[in-house]
């Protein structure tokens, strides 16, 4: 089984708390010894993982130059979630708040999209397993631990999976500037799944045909649109309102 790098104060820490025994060793900067930084040594001294500490540049060339903020760990692979996963969640939940990225390549909005998700209650997020970023190191250390909590389920054909979530009764809400009105007009409760668009391009065609709706964000200003993880957070939280006024 391939081993991956995690940095960052907040993924270490969710690491941590969720799969320590997915730590194999720790790299920490020599000479840190502050608030943040210390429980998570001590953490690390009492599951008995070894830490090596070391220069800064060390941990940037590990990095190649992200911000590690002074803390690496080196894992085992985790789990990795298929169309299956999907179905068993469904199984077991009768009100699904699922999350679609459809395309969304750059590392750092999948981070954000993660922990919008994680914030809102999202039971999951879906992704293309082609041309599509992966849940890299840069991705969770931008998601401050939400990758340990939200699963990440990556499936072989997007638009048949929407499909088979519309057949197991999930709306499909697609966001699209184009659309003929706007989320605040749109029923988001019940099992639903939000699907985004890439960075720049949006939703692709296929994607598009198999959502039951597409909604807008309103735009008062001069720009057109909405960096997507922004995009995302406005979506998934009208969603959450919704819902939680007819609890």
């Amino acid at each position: 089984m391939s081993n991956e790098l995690i940095y960052g104060i907040h993924a270490v820490s969710a690491l941590l708390e969720k799969q320590p025994e997915r730590i194999l060793e720790a790299w920490v900067l020599k000479g840190r010894e502050d608030d943040r930084l210390l429980p998570l040594l001590n953490q690390l001294q009492r599951f008995g993982i070894s830490i090596q500490l070391v220069t800064r540049k060390t941990l940037d060339d590990k990095s190649e130059g992200a911000s590690h903020q002074g803390i690496m760990v080196r894992v085992r692979e985790g789990r990795k979630y298929d169309e299956q996963d999907l179905w068993s969640l469904l199984e077991n939940q009768p009100q699904p708040f699922l999350l679609v990225l459809d395309g969304v390549t750059d590392p750092h909005n999948l981070g954000a999209c993660l922990r919008n998700a994680d914030a809102a209650g999202v039971h999951a997020l879906i992704v293309p397993r082609d041309k599509s970023v992966s849940l890299n190191a840069t991705a969770r250390k931008v998601a401050c631990g939400a990758a340990e909590f939200v699963p990440f389920i990556q499936v072989t054909n997007l638009a048949r999976t929407l499909r088979e979530l519309q057949e197991k009764g999930v709306w499909v809400v697609g966001a699209a500037g184009e659309a003929d009105h706007d989320l605040y007009r749109s029923k988001l409760t019940g099992p639903l799944a939000l699907v985004m668009g890439a960075e720049g391009s949006g939703m692709r065609r296929l994607t598009r045909e198999h959502c039951d709706e597409l909604v807008s964000i309103p735009m008062a200003g001069s720009v057109s649109s909405l960096n997507v993880s922004v995009a995302t957070g406005i979506f998934l939280f009208e969603a959450v309102r919704q819902r939680l006024a007819v609890q």
